[in-house]
């Protein structure tokens, strides 16, 4: 006979992690996503995408590989908000990245525009063009698409 009643069970929710252990979990998943990055972009520059208008596609692409893995690894491991609410997520998630898509772009822009010339440049301007999208990221991801909601009295 198959019983329709709630089961018990050992298992203890998932509690989500302190300020401080999003920041270690944020940077672990951001470090590797960002060498995925770094690396998606260096092959494309190294294939002949290093000359205009080549460089912006190149990381544009890159960009998209980055924070797509970045976006699912922190929903699964850094945020506990992660695991409700789907929908309304995607479409944070989908908003911030498209804002953010364009400032990286921009910056990355900008930094091979005004940096002088030297053997690491664009590895230079990614950096910096990616530090700016880890912060932007961090806040909106915390703060907005992820943000807990408080518990009901």
């Amino acid at each position: 006979m198959v019983s329709t009643e709630p089961q018990e069970t050992t298992e203890t929710p998932k509690t989500a992690p302190g300020l401080l252990g999003q920041l270690v979990r944020f940077a672990l998943i951001g470090g590797f996503c960002a060498l995925l990055d770094l690396g998606t972009y260096s092959l494309e520059m190294a294939l002949g995408m290093d000359v205009q208008p080549w460089p912006v596609l190149a990381r544009a692409v890159s960009f998209i590989v980055g924070t797509t893995t970045a976006f699912f690894l922190n929903r699964k491991f850094t945020f506990s908000a992660g695991r409700k609410d789907g929908a309304g997520q995607i479409g944070g998630f989908v908003l911030l990245y498209g804002v953010t898509f364009f400032v990286t772009i921009g910056v990355n822009s900008l930094m091979l525009a005004v940096l002088p010339e030297f053997t690491l440049k664009e590895t230079v301007a990614w950096v910096i063009s990616q530090g700016t999208a880890t912060v932007i990221n961090f806040v909106m991801l915390k703060w907005v698409v992820f943000r807990e909601q408080p518990a009901a009295a």
